[in-house]
């Protein structure tokens, strides 16, 4: 074990200890604890008396006391963050979107504020062509793993052998129904769209988002899920239009609505699936049997970040197998991580809305990174909303 001196002395575990708590309290900075402390011993005690390694995104000065994250609706356990700050002494904000299209034009706008956010894996690609990600030092991400990451979920982080993202969770896009206020089984999505305009008239909702809601459109008709051909989003355009005034709201934060009993039926993500599942069992969660979407998503840096240090020390921290089982604890979320799943409980990996059967899964497709930056899907989601 290596020794840090003060005044010629070594410092011994129990003072190193008592040193952390006064940092963890506030009343000494992390420069002064660094210099009381010295790196080594700090590893040593860390790893030895509280079971985690400090990154070297904490070990170096600079984090400042703030940083900022983009990222989806009911996604993290809040405790995370707050477990973050008390490690770090960086304070994280939470900026919650409903699109990725959101995203891209904040961030082309430039001056987003973040130091971290949460792409889908069909827009990495995009983000790379624009020059608003920069590839991932991955030295400075020491809790991550690829070697353990599933290779089905993760190859859209890394382009040209360079990496600039790396997986948070994977998952679907499916609808979640109240059982008890719709009682007739819905199966499909020709079902949903159509239960919408009858028994779930003025109680449904769909996405503010144009991939899945015109993605799903398109499975009515048995069109492909990324489709851009003009005819086919003429019938999905056709069908959305008609669809419109049968609707609650179009939103993606949709869980309140479902929770209140004010809406009965919804186009829905996985981890929310399970969230509404888990609290109001008579809330089911249906993949529609002619496919739809499953999707990936991912943590980037933006190349603007104005607090990289910080980016990549709650990424690293957010890659600790510890810390992540309990962020898919929280949001309902599969993981692509082969440690995380080995860390949580059997009836979570036997919960057919977070791992679904095979064949259910075989006819889901991935968002193609066209649909993000395709002119006719963005008119054809404006005259939607604005209908």
């Amino acid at each position: 074990m290596s020794k840090s001196y003060r005044d010629g002395l070594p410092i011994n575990p129990e003072k190193f200890v008592d040193q952390l708590m006064r940092l963890k309290r506030g009343s000494i900075g992390r420069r002064e604890f660094l210099g009381l402390t010295g790196l080594g011993i700090a590893t040593a005690v860390m790893a030895r008396e509280f079971g985690i390694m400090p990154s070297p995104a904490f070990a170096q000065e600079g984090l400042g006391d703030r940083m900022s994250i983009a990222t989806w609706p009911n996604y993290h356990d809040p405790a995370t963050f707050e477990n973050f700050k008390a490690e770090t002494g960086v304070a994280v904000e939470v900026n919650v979107f409903g699109s990725n299209e959101e995203m891209l034009a904040k961030l082309q706008a430039g001056a987003s504020g973040w130091s971290l956010f949460v792409p889908t894996n069909y827009t990495i690609s995009t983000y790379k062509k624009l020059d608003i990600i920069e590839a991932l030092d991955m030295a400075k991400l020491a809790n991550f793993d690829g070697s353990q990451q599933d290779p089905r979920f993760t190859g859209e982080g890394t382009i040209d052998g360079a990496t600039y993202a790396v997986p948070k969770n994977w998952g679907t896009t499916g609808f979640a129904v109240n059982t008890k206020k719709l009682t007739k089984p819905i199966t499909s999505w020709k079902e949903f769209w159509d239960t919408a305009m009858a028994d779930g008239d003025g109680r449904t909702m769909v996405h503010d988002y144009q991939l899945t809601t015109i993605g799903n459109a398109l499975k009515y008709f048995g069109f492909s899920f990324n489709s851009l051909k003009p005819d086919e989003l003429a019938k999905a355009e056709e069908l959305l239009l008609k669809v419109k005034p049968h609707l609650f709201a179009v939103s993606s934060d949709y869980q309140p609505s479902m929770r209140a009993g004010d809406a009965w039926m919804t186009m829905c993500w996985t981890n929310d699936g399970a969230q509404l599942h888990r609290d109001i069992p008579e809330i089911a969660y249906v993949l529609g049997k002619e496919g739809g979407e499953i999707w990936t998503d991912f943590y980037a840096i933006p190349k603007d970040a104005p607090n990289k240090p910080a980016g990549y020390a709650l990424l690293n921290y957010l890659m600790d197998p510890k810390v992540a089982v309990k962020e898919h604890l929280a949001n309902g979320a599969p993981s692509t991580d082969a440690r995380v799943n080995a860390m949580l409980p059997k009836e979570v990996l036997d919960n057919p809305i977070l791992y679904p059967a095979a064949e259910l899964l075989s006819p889901l497709e991935f968002g193609a990174a066209a649909t993000l930056t395709d002119p006719a899907r963005a008119e054809l989601m404006a005259r939607f909303k604005s209908a």
